[in-house]
């Protein structure tokens, strides 16, 4: 974590201090440090959303192809197998944030060296990590999917998609942490680029894989597997090709303690955030499978429309987290080179462009949710009936979910790691968690309905809280550091 000496500001005769003057000459080089604050957050915001939402989108394209192709038990078998997903995407997180928020502030402060080693052991680890959830999903896979909720209907189509997509596990890793790190590098086209090539392959192949080969789970599963084999390889060619803020050798891809450890102090935040979703969706599933069970929708058809409203809201978070971790490497740069009022102006902004994002989504889901949920199979009135009415009661305070995602990467971007990580916990474990375990105790199928804006609320205040009781804090240092640092130069 990095802390903050406001004594080591010394200004002798007029003149600023030899660190004073390399973090100065560093932040008026960088962008970063003197570009117009909303200027940089829509260069870094809009690829990061766009990556989100097509990674989204062909998440959902899979849901409408396969839930035409094969039905409601194909769409309920993808929900079963989600868990894995967010298993990796918690990887993902861990290394591509961490690696990122750590490589940012490291530039911030002017060490290229410590931020070569960020950058070449994001690469390992990636790949080491990657492998290493291929191979325990793969030797575990039957046990894996029955605690994932996997019912006897939906178990064979399950294993079918899971066996065939771990395969592509170690590509998705390393595409995920190279876009991160290839977004702090100053280049969020390509970053982008990298996860729109895997995106447009997998649209193009899946219905041809589907109607034209007639592959069913098979097919979905392959394109996907292709795609991120595809956006993989094209991530890696930037790191090893093209990569320019600092050198990348050899020697900074053997790992070392300190290195790994800075990435996954960052980093954790954001991976407890995934892990705490993989543990709601495991046990929302097999509390459906329960409670499902003793109502007239059966265990099957609740799986289904969570599975549907899960990729929902995958989408509209692509909007939200994208501007959030458009937002990483201007709240880390800036904060690393001690330019706090920079790092309140990106705050305030994301804040913004969050909330509004949020607002559009409410009023889809609560005015449209049968249209949305027809998108997935509309074959089954049972299904439609409980699919709008959860859509539109799990959602019910999703006009103010946007703001944690940006509160937990803003933390995190300032290296207050714990903070991070409390924020990340709050609403999946601490609320969330066991109000889906609790509230249908006492009204089955609808209680898990409930326990999405409750703990959407509950979340709310505590992120507010904790990220105003940081910017007071902020405040005190930037005053306290203002005369001292009357002699660098100025930064817009």
């Amino acid at each position: 974590m990095m802390e903050l000496c406001i004594s080591c500001h010394t200004v002798e005769g007029g003149a600023i201090t030899s660190n004073q003057g390399a973090i100065a000459a560093v932040t008026k080089a960088n962008p970063l440090g003197s570009e117009k604050v909303g200027k940089l957050i829509l260069k870094f915001s809009i690829p990061a959303v766009v990556s989100l939402v097509v990674n989204a989108l062909y998440n959902i394209l899979d849901q409408i192809f396969i839930g035409q192709a094969v039905g409601i038990l194909g769409i309920a078998a993808t929900n079963v197998a989600f868990p894995l997903s967010t298993i990796c995407v918690s990887v993902n997180v861990l290394l591509g944030i961490g690696s990122a928020s750590n490589f940012n502030l490291k530039q911030g402060a002017g060490d290229k060296e410590d931020a070569s080693y960020i950058a070449g052991h994001s690469m390992s680890l990636a790949v080491i990590l990657g492998l290493g959830l291929t191979a325990i999903a793969q030797i575990f896979l039957t046990p894996m999917l029955t605690m994932f909720g996997a019912t006897e209907t939906v178990m064979p189509l399950a294993q079918t998609y899971t066996r065939i997509t771990s395969l592509g596990i170690p590509f998705l890793v390393i595409t995920m942490v190279c876009m991160h790190m290839i977004r702090a590098d100053g280049n969020p086209t390509y970053s982008m680029f990298v996860i729109l090539s895997g995106a447009v392959f997998k649209v193009i192949f899946t219905p041809i894989f589907l109607f034209v080969f007639g592959l069913g789970m098979a097919g979905v599963a392959w394109t996907t597997t292709l795609g991120q084999i595809l956006s993989g390889t094209i991530g890696l060619v930037y790191m090893v090709k093209r990569f320019k803020s600092v050198p990348l050798k050899r020697e900074h891809l053997r790992l070392q303690a300190k290195y790994v450890k800075m990435i996954f102090s960052l980093g954790i935040a954001a991976f407890f955030n995934q892990i705490a979703m993989t543990l709601v969706q495991i046990t929302m599933n097999n509390t459906l499978r329960i409670y499902g069970a003793e109502s007239a929708y059966g265990s099957d058809i609740p799986l289904a429309c969570v599975g549907a409203i899960t990729k929902v809201i995958i989408l509209y978070m692509a909007f939200t987290v994208g501007v959030s971790q458009g937002c990483q490497p201007i709240l880390g740069f800036n904060y690393g080179a001690k330019n706090y009022q920079r790092v309140k102006d990106t705050l305030k902004l994301a804040v913004i462009a969050a909330s509004v994002i949020s607002v559009i989504f409410f009023c889809l889901f609560q005015f449209i949710p049968q249209h949305i949920m027809g998108l997935f199979g509309s074959g089954d009135p049972l299904y439609l009936e409980l699919g709008a009415a959860f859509l539109r009661t799990y959602t019910f305070m999703t006009f103010i979910n946007g703001i944690q995602p940006v509160c937990a990467n803003f933390l995190t971007s300032i290296g207050k790691a714990k903070l991070g990580i409390l924020v990340s916990m709050t609403r999946q474990i601490i609320f969330l968690l066991p109000l889906i375990l609790i509230l249908p105790m006492f009204f089955g199928v609808t209680g898990v309905m409930f326990a999405g804006p409750i703990a959407d609320s509950a979340a709310f205040i505590v992120s507010i809280t904790l990220v105003i009781s940081q910017l007071r804090l902020m405040t005190k240092l930037q005053k306290q550091a203002s005369p001292l640092l009357e002699g660098m130069p100025a930064v817009p």
